[in-house]
């Protein structure tokens, strides 16, 4: 058991330690968010399972606070209403789930979070095409390669990985990252 510990943080450090490659994908998506707030417009996140915890986590790092105390910046995690995301499945489809929602909420200029570790879940791939649709700027936090949906986003950043929890240990370091980086820059 020791062993496969050990050999699972090893994997795990590989791969954060491999993200130093898209430093500046992430620094270009960092800067975008910034414009983004600084023209009063807002951040709208989702994802599926575990990727919806983290666009909830997102949100409440933007919310609340990351690490320093500072006004409000206005987030939303499209992952939180059971009646919206039970109603749009059962009565359309769990495809459209993201895609509806984005719809209503999503104006020209803001920023779009997706988040899917394979990089292909198909409601994920409809929200960023209709939040492109709407004029906002998309982010995809992708893993395997960055499947079909990185070919839909203004920026995929994508972790070289095929393992799940790898992925999602990745994108946490990631977005903790872009969640430091707006904090300062809207309170400098």
């Amino acid at each position: 058991m020791k062993e496969n510990i050990e050999q699972t943080l090893i994997e795990s450090s590989e791969i954060i330690k491999n993200l130093v490659s898209l430093s500046d994908l992430i620094e270009k998506s960092i800067q975008a968010i910034i414009d983004s707030l600084k023209n009063n417009k807002k951040i709208i996140i989702f994802g599926n399972g575990g990727s919806a915890a983290d666009s909830q986590h997102i949100a409440a790092e933007m919310i609340g606070k990351f690490m320093l105390e500072r006004k409000s910046i206005p987030a939303i995690s499209l992952t939180t209403d059971s009646s919206i995301l039970t109603s749009l499945s059962n009565d359309y489809s769990y495809d459209v789930i993201f895609s509806r929602q984005c719809e209503s909420l999503v104006n020209s200029g803001d920023i779009v979070i997706g988040i899917s570790t394979s990089g292909n879940s198909k409601n994920i791939e409809n929200g960023l095409i209709t939040s492109r649709k709407m004029g906002a700027i998309t982010i995809g936090l992708l893993g395997n390669n960055g499947g079909t949906i990185k070919n839909i986003v203004d920026f995929p950043i994508i972790v070289n990985s095929s393992s799940t929890p790898r992925i999602q240990e990745a994108h946490r370091t990631i977005y903790h990252i872009i969640c430091e980086h707006v904090e300062k820059s809207l309170i400098t």
